[in-house]
């Protein structure tokens, strides 16, 4: 029989849209109707561009790979990497490239976009580039090799994200911007200073306010940068990303409708002004805006494929709408995040809440409705760590709380209301990059997803950039038991138990090892050996209960390298090595030892935030040999690798400082001996002011103390890092027995219940009835266990042993500290360079 050939689908561009495109199509079971052709003008099959910038820190292109070769075949789909389409020829259904002709019934323009270059005399110059393809990254690491300062041109998104790429390649770097602040679209002018601020703090230069009139050759580099005012900025190396701009070529030249500012015009089907034509992603035009976001992309593309599938004179089942372009970033590790109309220009009577914390260099922006009752937009720059609850206000026209301040001002008081997953219509969209909803998670799961994995499989939410993985597991999670489904919330899956419940079985029952507890309430899978979840969390449950050496050889397998080796490792495989300093204190002599040891063992040495000296750059078998060495001199290990106590923070307190109203450095050495080793689910770190000026920072701790002139306050469940958050007062006036006491019993209780690898502040807001069940347990014994969890610390405390001085006076220990089995030779591969003075990796 003669069947019909299908009708031809050729798909220009194999960039993220394009590859989310066919991925739709095979969804959708388009490959059933169409033959498929992809031509990507790149010889990279599609790759993550969101993360592009890590392709300098160890990525390769396998690694940003969205998808295999493979994966095309297996769907019948041809893939033609490396050849560019040159034309379209509308009259006779044909692409062009280089290699010959191919005809189309149907044609989908993915072609992207290109980075914008200013018309910059000059601008053509060898070492000036851009930052847009892997091809383009290897062009700059390839010139940076030759250089030692970087400019980018550009001050948003894609310039800071170059910015950090040249940082990383150990330029000097610096950032111009014709706009009077960076990321002049997302923030505003009190978000910009501070963004500023941040990023000059990192060590870039930021020089804002500036075109650039021409670039010449320098005298003492390559490049000689003009500016309007006559001032001169001479680099080596020039990067361009001052936007974008789309790559509509093939569209003009075939006749296809164009913008007035470029784009191909598209209507909600995404079809061109030719019906056999589409355009998807930042080439194409909706409604005058071109989208530069991967999030709409992609629910452009499933439009498209929609379209695609529909019946002749049928309208398609999904259509584009256009798209939130709310955006929460980390740049250069500095948060901003950005909701709706940020700025408040695009709504009449708009109203503006604003919080500026200048310490700890926070800013937030609340802009409302003019009746006051719906989140418009938000401006974040700091701490992403309000944009989630912020966003569904926004997203969902949720009632604002009755005091809308209160959902951006710091933690304490009477906070604004959390918004529970039942508090989200079914229309919230809980994954934009996926365009999935509560309602599509709620429906995976009325379809048979009975876990996380299965949802994610279903809807594939958090499968793109991961923002919304904590939310849809709490979504998830609240959903399957509101149905009567129990949520398995095992460690994993080799013991059927939460580690809280791990923790009473080897508390109760009186177990000291792995083995042991695996006998007697593992579930035998995988013959018993365990997996990277649950023996550093038994390890971690082990120490906090006995206190025996995690060098002992019953544990030393259950430990992650870090453990293992009692040091942290770094980028180039060597190890820290950090003493304790407690509270900071120091005396010359010591000092002294540690530059000795630093210089004998030609090691990296940095003064940290903690109050501590970092040696960086120890070979695995030098360890012990330096440690030997440091205590010696009277120091012991710091427990910089573990997670226990970190540092306690103090400052001069009364002792030195005019202001001071109690000896903080004494009690922070008091506390840090009393807890150092005190093994948890995650770090501790303890701050010590000696007065309300703060300058030890105490309320960004685990566990907080503040002077008064008649004692301690205490304030707990407070962090920095990547989410951080305001500690809360605790205790007021406080001796130094009453703190001592409190302390004790709030931390062995956080160990007892507290969920693996959760900080105090997460396991704060987590804990059924918050703060005051807190206060109930610890302050009034509510419980009854107050004796108990003394006797528990005072056991940990009696049994402190240094774990480096243990080591290196067992034999058996040392013989872990080579880099080889079978021979004692150092790891050949380590190689330095040297900067500023100091050795660091090459």
């Amino acid at each position: 029989m003669n069947t019909p050939a299908k009708p031809q689908l050729i798909v220009i561009g194999n960039g993220m849209v394009g590859h989310h495109l066919v991925e739709q199509l095979v969804e959708q079971g388009a490959t059933q109707r169409y033959e498929v052709t992809v031509f990507g003008e790149e010889r990279h099959l599609a790759y993550d561009r969101v993360h592009l910038s890590e392709y300098f820190s160890g990525r390769d292109a396998a690694s940003l790979a969205l998808s295999t070769a493979e994966y095309y075949a297996e769907h019948g789909i041809e893939l033609r990497l490396h050849e560019a389409v040159t034309e379209i020829d509308r009259d006779k259904g044909e692409v062009v490239t280089p290699q010959g002709r191919y005809a189309y019934d149907r044609l989908v323009l993915a072609t992207g976009s290109y980075p914008f270059v200013p018309p910059i005399p000059g601008n053509e110059r060898e070492g000036c580039l851009v930052y847009r393809t892997l091809e383009d990254l290897d062009a700059i690491r390839e010139a940076a090799e030759t250089a030692t300062t970087g400019v980018v041109v550009g001050g948003g998104l894609l310039g800071l994200e170059a910015a950090n790429a040249l940082r990383g390649l150990n330029l000097d770097t610096a950032v111009v911007e014709f706009a009077p602040r960076l990321m002049p679209m997302q923030v505003d002018s009190e978000g910009g200073e501070l963004l500023r601020e941040k990023i000059e703090a990192l060590g870039v230069q930021v020089l804002t306010g500036r075109a650039t009139q021409e670039i010449v050759d320098g005298e003492a580099s390559r490049h000689r940068m003009v500016f309007q005012d006559e001032k001169v900025l001479e680099t080596d190396l020039i990067v361009f990303s001052a936007g974008i701009r789309p790559r509509d070529e093939l569209a003009r030249d075939c006749g296809l409708e164009i913008g007035e500012r470029g784009g191909v015009v598209i209507d909600d089907n995404c079809l061109t002004s030719d019906p056999a034509i589409l355009a998807v992603g930042e080439v194409a035009l909706w409604n005058n805006s071109i989208f530069g976001l991967v999030a709409p992309g992609y629910q452009m593309a499933k439009a498209a494929a929609s379209t695609l599938l529909a019946s002749p004179g049928e309208s398609a089942g999904t259509t584009f709408a256009g798209a939130d372009m709310s955006t929460k970033l980390k740049l250069m590790g500095v948060d901003v995040g950005s909701i709706g109309d940020a700025h408040g220009d695009r709504t009449p009577g708009a109203r503006q809440y604003r919080f500026l914390d200048p310490i700890k260099q926070q800013y937030r922006k609340l802009v409302v409705s003019s009746d006051g009752k719906r989140v418009v937009g938000a401006m974040l720059v700091g701490d992403n760590s309000y944009y989630d609850t912020l966003h569904q206000y926004y997203a969902n026209r949720i009632d604002l709380p009755e005091d809308p301040a209160a959902l951006i001002l710091p933690a304490g008081g009477e906070a604004a209301p959390a918004l529970g997953p039942d508090a989200l219509p079914e229309t919230a969209m809980i994954c934009s990059c996926h365009n999935v909803t509560k309602g599509d998670v709620c429906a995976s799961i009325d379809a048979g997803a009975v876990d996380l994995g299965a949802v994610k499989g279903a809807t594939k939410a958090s499968t793109g950039c991961g923002g919304c993985a904590a939310l849809l597991k709490t979504l998830v999670d609240h959903e399957l038991e509101s149905r009567g489904v129990e949520v398995d919330k095992s460690i994993c899956e080799h013991f059927h138990y939460t580690r809280q419940e791990l923790y009473d079985i080897v508390r109760v029952e009186g177990i000291k090892t792995f083995s042991e507890l695996m006998e007697k309430h593992g579930s035998k899978v995988g013959h018993g050996l365990g997996c990277d979840i649950c023996k550093p969390a038994v390890a971690s449950i082990l120490a906090s209960c006995f206190n025996e050496p995690i060098t002992d050889a019953a544990h030393i397998p259950l430990q992650d390298t870090n453990d293992t080796f009692m040091a942290n490792m770094q980028k180039n495989g060597t190890y820290s090595v950090v003493p304790r300093v407690p509270g900071g204190e120091i005396t010359p002599d010591k000092l002294v030892v540690l530059g000795q040891v630093a210089q004998k063992y030609e090691l990296y040495t940095k003064v940290t935030g903690g109050q501590r000296i970092d040696l960086f750059g120890a070979r695995l078998e030098d360890l012990p040999a330096i440690w030997g060495e440091l205590i010696e001199a009277g120091f012991e290990t710091g427990h910089a690798y573990g997670k226990s106590l970190r540092t306690v923070k103090s400052c001069v307190g009364s002792t030195w400082c005019r202001y001071g109203v109690q000896d903080s450095v004494g009690m922070a050495i008091q506390l840090e001996h009393r807890y150092k080793g005190l093994r948890a689910p995650h770090k501790i770190k303890f701050g010590v002011s000696g007065c309300t000026r703060e300058c030890a920072e105490a309320q960004s701790k685990d566990i907080g103390v503040i002077a008064t002139e008649n004692g301690w306050n205490l304030y707990v469940c407070g962090n920095g890092g990547m989410r951080p958050r305001h500690a809360e007062l605790f205790a007021t006036d406080l001796d130094d027995e009453q703190l001592y006491r409190i302390i004790d019993r709030f931390l062995m209780f956080y160990i007892r219940t507290a969920d693996r690898l959760q900080r105090t502040s997460v396991w704060r807001e987590n804990l059924e009835g918050g703060l005051d069940y807190l206060k109930q347990v610890i302050l009034e014994d509510s419980l009854g266990i107050g004796e108990e969890l003394d006797r528990q610390m005072q056991a940990v405390i009696d049994t402190y042993e240094c774990e480096w001085a243990n080591a290196i006076s067992d034999p058996e220990k040392l013989k872990r500290f080579r880099s080889f089995v079978n021979d004692a030779r150092p790891d050949p591969d380590i190689i330095y360079t040297t900067e500023r003075g100091q050795l660091r990796p090459a």
